[in-house]
């Protein structure tokens, strides 16, 4: 079943600050590629034979496969707990948003796939199968279904699902696409905190951390800004999400070193000193942290979005300040 996109307005200061930093600093990852059939140029067969299998139960296709991810990953969590969170019954069915939503409640990552053959192939050769949607009707008759791909067999052009009520359905590569296309080859894996996708594409990895802690999963979102910086050291996006999520663990003095590390080099950035700022408030250095924002205000000037955070930073700090 097929949905839309639910937005969270729970939204902590520092992680609204990384949401505006990304805003800058990322463009979005749309775009389907051209060779979307392609098992990649080290294609080989492969199949996780000790994949758990659930049957699904009617229209019930959706916490099934879930479950099947999440117990491969190791989560400790049951069907029926599942089916709470995301059998919509008056939809007889379940949205991505639902799915995505759940595996972070399970405490791991879900990660969009790019949408290819190749990054399906090299999860699997990471040893983690993938959920699928796929449409096995008609664009103008749809019937929604997720299933669980398991295995590729690039020389019988062949994919091996969990799928429904059979273990294991194979089915040529051809049709899978076709099917797997209609729901724009959309696909989730779920990670372990501190795991990496094994084709991580950086600015949807970014944007999966970011919305770990806008929704309030901070402890997962730090052991993946922590793995990014292993594979892209000087990411500035990931040192300041590392920073942030320091700050929102309550680690003022680890969020200052943080930013301040990041500001040496690149003292620019508006939001890493707004956030410095709002550090320094924490530890009740109120006049330095005046400072910084001030400074940082100055910066903005002509970033409307900007100037708005730091300006509400400024107004904390002379409540702060009013009290002492």
């Amino acid at each position: 079943m097929n949905g839309g996109h639910r937005s969270d307005d729970n939204r902590p200061g520092a992680s609204h600050a990384l949401a505006l930093f990304l805003s800058g600093c990322l463009a979005a990852c749309s775009t389907i590629p051209e060779r979307v059939s392609d098992y990649g140029p080290a294609a080989a067969a492969a199949e996780l034979t000790g994949t758990p299998f659930h049957p699904q139960e009617r229209y019930q296709c959706g916490p099934a496969a879930l479950m099947t991810i999440l117990e491969a990953s190791g989560a400790g969590t049951d069907m029926d707990t599942l089916i709470r969170r995301v059998y919509l019954p008056a939809r007889q069915g379940s949205l991505q948003t639902e799915l995505v939503a759940a595996t972070r409640a399970e405490g791991r990552i879900p990660y969009q796939l790019a949408p290819k053959l190749s990054s399906l192939g090299a999860e699997l050769k990471a040893g983690r199968p993938v959920l699928v949607l796929q449409n096995l009707g008609v664009s103008w008759l749809p019937r929604w279904h997720y299933a669980v791909v398991v295995g590729v067999n690039p020389e019988a052009d062949e994919i091996v699902l969990r799928s429904g009520t059979e273990r294991r359905r194979v089915t040529r590569t051809a049709t899978f696409l076709r099917t797997w296309r209609r729901s724009g080859y959309w696909s989730l894996v779920a990670l372990r905190p501190g795991e990496m996708p094994a084709e991580a594409d950086r600015e949807r990895w970014f944007d999966t951390l970011a919305a770990l802690e806008e929704t309030g999963h901070i402890r997962n979102a730090r052991a993946g800004w922590q793995a990014a910086l292993g594979q892209w050291p000087d990411a500035t996006v990931a040192r300041f999400g590392l920073a942030n999520s320091e700050f929102l663990l309550g680690n003022w003095a680890g969020a200052e070193a943080g930013y301040r590390a990041l500001l040496v080099s690149q003292p620019g950035l508006v939001m890493v000193r707004n956030n410095l700022a709002a550090a320094l408030l924490k530890m009740e250095r109120v006049d330095e942290a005046r400072d910084e924002a001030m400074r940082a205000l100055r910066q903005a000037e002509g970033t409307a979005a900007y100037r708005q955070a730091i300006e509400e930073t400024l107004a904390e700090i002379d409540a702060a300040a009013e009290r002492m």
